[in-house]
């Protein structure tokens, strides 16, 4: 039996997240702990995260959460969110580690995406779609690896608040950005950090910019697949997609919301893409 496994921090349209076993980030607001996905729905989550104050947080799952998915599987595929961003792939290591020394006869591989939300989405589709095809695992490993180097992966915050809360963005940077109407576009590294790509003041400039960042970074779009994450923001992902393929004919695009564990981070009206 082959069990494919990732943290809560990927974002997928529900259909495909049932053919998988997640693993839930536990989520920090206010004075309370919820296990992401479990304890709360992520439209319960989205409307505390408005509500609430304090800054919220999150934290990544321990080697044993990893461990009790794991459930004597003979192969078994782990995928995590950017390990620059979390300690959830080296935990799932850990986790790895003490498998294999208990089940020598058994595979477990883990997967770095350097990557999250739709981008980490994207990872696990791929997975899915390797599985289906009688390669062996040492291919399945190989392709997968070229896959997670060559994503790209963009966004734009809308708001800025919950990212300066956390500490994530210098708060005079961020509260200047916000009087000035500037947009930051922020796109992961190859090391799966995040950093400024560029800025643009107002909202229009930054949807034109995003989408004109395809056309830069990629290529060979007729064999790829596009990933529009949102929060709260249907109509703005549909549009993009919309302008996406007219421009760059993408094989299939892919629309879900930010799933609780990145909207901490984010905020209403944010816009994520990989390709």
């Amino acid at each position: 039996m082959t069990r494919v496994i990732s943290d809560s921090s990927c974002d997928l349209p529900e259909e495909i997240l049932e053919k998988i076993e997640i693993v839930p980030m536990a989520l920090f607001i206010g004075d309370k702990e919820y296990k992401d996905g479990e304890e709360l729905s992520r439209e319960d989550f989205y409307k505390i995260l408005i509500e609430t104050k304090k800054p919220p947080g999150s934290a990544s799952p321990s080697p044993g959460d990893f461990m009790a998915r794991f459930a004597k599987a003979e192969k078994i595929f782990v995928i995590t969110i950017s390990s620059a961003l979390s300690s959830s792939y080296n935990n799932a290591l850990i986790a790895k580690d003490y498998y294999s020394s208990e089940f020598k006869d058994r595979m477990v591989y883990v997967f770095d995406t350097l990557n999250a939300s739709v981008g980490q989405g994207l990872v696990v589709v791929k997975l899915l779609n390797l599985l289906e095809k009688n390669i062996s695992n040492k291919k399945i490993i190989e392709k997968m690896e070229k896959y997670i180097k060559n994503l790209h992966t963009f966004f734009v915050l809308e708001k800025m608040d919950n990212l300066i809360n956390s500490g994530r963005m210098n708060r005079i940077l961020g509260k200047l950005a916000i009087i000035l109407n500037i947009k930051f576009i922020l796109g992961k590294t190859n090391n799966g950090e995040i950093e400024l790509f560029d800025k643009v003041r107002g909202s229009k400039r930054a949807f034109k910019k995003l989408l004109n960042i395809i056309g830069d970074c990629g290529s060979n779009f007729e064999d790829k697949i596009l990933g529009i994450a949102h929060f709260n923001s249907k109509e703005k992902a549909e549009l993009f997609k919309q302008k996406a393929l007219e421009k760059y004919h993408f094989k299939k695009v892919i629309i879900t919301e930010i799933g609780s564990t990145i909207a901490t981070y984010a905020d209403e009206g944010a816009i994520l893409i990989s390709f």
